[in-house]
C-alpha cells in the first residue's frame, strides 16, 4: 500500500518524531510504500490564500504535489501534539491547503458532499501532557472530534484509528518504550483487512 505519512511538531528528538520513525519502520518493514513529510522542517506554509480555495484553482507545485500524494495514498498517518485542544497551526494549514475542494471532497448539487477519501484508511496520533481522566472530565475529546468527523470523516475515510498517549511531561524512558511498542502493534492492526472482508 501507499502509505502518505505526516508530522506537526517543532522539535526533532521528541516523542512524536519517535511516533514517527516507529510507524515508518514498522511500514517498511511490512512492505508498504512511504511517503514522509515533517512540516516543520520543510517549513511547509500553513497560510491558505483566497485565491487557492475555489476548486479547480492554480495551486503552487509543493501544494500540488502534497494533494497528489493524499489522493494516491491508501492510507494516512498524522502525528502531533495537542496544543488548545487543536493540532499546531502549521499542520491546520496543511489540512486548510491540501484537504482541498476537489481532492478531498467536493459539493455536488443541492449541497451534496463528494467524499473523495472514501476507501481509504486513517491513523492519528496525538501526545499531550494532561493525564487522560481529568482531560475527558475537563475538555472532553475535541480532537477525536475534529480527525474522526469534521476532517476525514467528512472526506469519506471510514476506518480510522486515534490513539493519544500522555502524559508525556511525566512520563519515564520505560513507558515510552512501551509505547513506542504499542505503537507497531496498532499500526499492524490497521493494516490488516477490515472484519468481514
Amino acid at each position: 500500500m501507499n502509505i502518505l505519512v505526516v508530522i506537526g511538531h517543532q522539535r526533532r528528538g521528541s516523542f512524536c518524531h519517535a511516533i514517527a520513525e516507529t510507524v515508518m519502520d514498522e511500514l517498511q518493514r511490512h512492505g508498504h510504500r512511504v511517503v514522509f513529510h515533517d512540516l516543520y522542517l520543510e517549513q511547509f506554509d500553513p497560510i491558505l490564500p483566497h485565491e487557492e480555495i475555489p476548486k479547480g484553482a492554480p495551486r503552487p507545485e509543493f501544494i500540488e504535489e502534497h494533494c497528489r500524494q493524499l489522493r494516491e495514498a491508501d492510507g494516512i498517518v498524522v502525528i502531533h501534539p495537542n496544543w488548545w485542544g487543536m493540532p499546531p497551526a502549521i499542520l491546520k494549514g496543511w489540512i486548510d491547503r491540501v484537504f482541498c475542494q476537489g481532492v478531498a471532497y467536493e459539493f455536488a448539487a443541492e449541497g451534496e458532499v463528494i467524499r473523495h477519501l472514501a476507501g481509504k484508511r486513517a491513523l492519528v496520533f496525538t501526545t499531550s501532557n494532561t493525564p487522560r481522566d481529568l482531560e475527558l472530565q475537563l475538555f472532553g475529546d475535541p480532537l477525536e472530534n475534529l480527525w474522526r468527523n469534521c476532517v476525514f470523516g467528512f472526506c469519506g475515510v471510514e476506518q480510522f484509528v486515534r490513539r493519544n498517549f500522555e502524559p508525556i511531561i511525566t512520563s519515564t524512558l520505560e513507558q515510552r518504550q512501551s509505547w513506542l511498542e504499542e505503537v507497531r502493534r496498532i499500526v499492524r492492526d490497521w493494516l490488516s483487512p477490515p472484519a468481514g472482508s
